[in-house]
């Protein structure tokens, strides 16, 4: 596969390359011919990644957000989920593989598992509608988390879009009305609900999958009304200033977490999720299964309540 390189990683990719041409030449002259100086560079490599990735600004972490070799909802599946069982369908109209949803096992307790999948080539990307779901997809989230509730199974959920759908076609089926159908189920949903966002959370299409008790996000994602580009366009009719509009909006993990938008920023490897998608999807696993914990000894109630403080604070900053 060939790698993907942001512009601001250039360096890291120039001498991803010098290792690559000295690793050959050290096959051909003979084994550990050249070992101390490829560990040298490699060493220097860690060194450019933690520099580079240590000091993204806003804009750069949204392309970092939206790599397209991050892992995707099927990765963390893979890594995280035995004995998944894919769920498809809204009952209503047809079935939706933006989103996807099943029940399975997460270190052994059942849960039911959905998330937004972009796909990771042509044929996977149009397969999966680029993560940008139509109102099957969120009418098939809120049979799911109906299943849940009747079964007191906690929920996962991953949140990876740009946004829902905008076409005539997801308009005529009622797609606001299955987003708020979405956001309000997530509300009133009387077993543990986790999120994270893993990659780009965008507008009412990530927040449809997003209304949990515990947000939860890696360390590079963002999570906006709008995309900058978006924004851009609105506040000055110019979406090539998507950077101006990035740094205004306080999209990154840090500044969502001061916000109180997020709860807690999930730490990622040196050089972004999609250097080491293992370590990754990983320390994702590691930070739910802490936070359903947290959870495990709340009822039905005492979870509907607690999310609905955590949303109603939001926005309270600062208020006298």
């Amino acid at each position: 596969m060939v790698q993907h390189y942001l512009e601001f990683e250039r360096p890291i990719a120039e001498l991803e390359g010098k290792i690559e041409e000295l690793s050959r030449l050290s096959e051909s002259a003979g084994a550990g011919s050249f070992d101390t100086e490829v560990e040298a560079m490699r060493v220097r490599l860690d060194g450019l990644r933690r520099e580079a990735y240590g000091k993204l600004d806003p804009w750069q972490k949204t392309q970092v957000a939206r790599h397209p070799e991050r892992p995707h909802f099927i990765d963390y599946v893979a890594g995280l989920i035995e004995e998944f069982v894919e769920l498809r369908g809204d009952r209503k109209f047809a079935d939706d593989q933006a989103i996807i949803g099943g029940l399975g096992r997460f270190r052994g307790q059942p849960v039911v598992v959905m998330g937004h999948e972009k796909g990771h080539d042509t044929t996977t990307r149009l397969k999966h509608n680029f993560g940008m779901a139509r109102p099957e997809g969120y009418r098939k989230a809120v049979r799911l988390m109906d299943m849940a509730e009747q079964y007191g199974l906690p929920v996962i959920s991953f949140v990876d879009t740009a946004g829902a759908y905008p076409g005539l076609g997801a308009e005529e089926r009622g797609q606001a009305e299955a987003i708020a159908r979405c956001t309000e189920r997530c509300l009133t949903l009387k077993t543990p609900m986790i999120a994270t966002v893993t990659g780009e959370g965008g507008s009412g299409g990530a927040i449809a999958l997003a209304g949990a008790n515990r947000v939860l996000i890696l360390e590079h994602s963002i999570y906006s009304v709008i995309s900058p580009e978006g924004a851009a366009s609105i506040l000055w009719r110019d979406g090539a200033r998507a950077r101006d509009a990035a740094e205004q909006m306080k999209i990154t993990a840090p500044d969502l977490l001061k916000l109180g938008v997020v709860d807690r920023i999930i730490a990622e490897p040196a050089g972004g999720a999609h250097s080491d998608r293992d370590a990754a999807i990983q320390a994702v696993g590691d930070a739910v299964e802490q936070e359903i914990a947290s959870l495990s000894n709340m009822g039905p109630d005492q979870l509907c309540a607690q999310r609905a403080e955590r949303f109603y604070a939001i926005g309270q900053h600062g208020l006298a």
